[in-house]
């Protein structure tokens, strides 16, 4: 079933941590982007097996961070499906958006705990930037694949030329 994101009064505890851990993501997108740029790579590749997300740039520098996968937003009809139960994610990459479900257990919040819910891309980047903070995660990122935007998180970079 499809769950609306209509704008929901969540307590205020869980409304502060949402906006801390929105403020949180884009200061560390900041960072690594003026760091090791973030943002201007040629390429991304995910890999499921090793839990591994790549990152790689023009002068041959690779930035490589263990990974795990929110979710996916479906830009034809404007859906998110987590990460916690979506079919094409390994079981060892749910871990972040099972501590975001459980998030929305303990504070009555249906757009983290139904499997399935209508929202913006903006939104899809606040559940990824819940999940980054409660699994103390370095960084996040999407990448596209066809219509769809893999939303992931990552921990330490390491960067490398080969």
């Amino acid at each position: 079933m499809l769950s609306g994101c209509a704008k929901r009064t969540p307590n205020v505890e869980a409304e502060l941590y949402m906006q801390q851990a929105i403020e949180g993501l884009r200061v560390q997108t900041a960072a690594h982007s003026s760091t090791w740029h973030l943002g201007d790579e040629d390429n991304w590749s995910a890999d499921q097996d090793s839990g591994l997300i790549e990152f790689s740039f023009a002068d041959g520098t690779i930035a490589e961070a263990d990974m795990q996968i929110i979710g996916t937003y479906n830009t034809e009809d404007g859906s998110f499906l987590w990460g916690w139960d979506h079919p094409s994610v390994e079981e060892p990459l749910r871990a972040h958006a099972k501590l975001a479900r459980q998030f929305g257990e303990q504070h009555n919040l249906p757009n983290f705990t139904d499997r399935l819910v209508a929202c913006t891309e903006d939104e899809a980047w606040e559940f990824t930037a819940v999940a980054a903070r409660l699994g103390n995660a370095n960084g996040a990122y999407r990448g596209p694949a066809g219509n769809t935007l893999v939303y992931m998180t990552f921990g330490e970079v390491k960067l490398h030329k080969p």
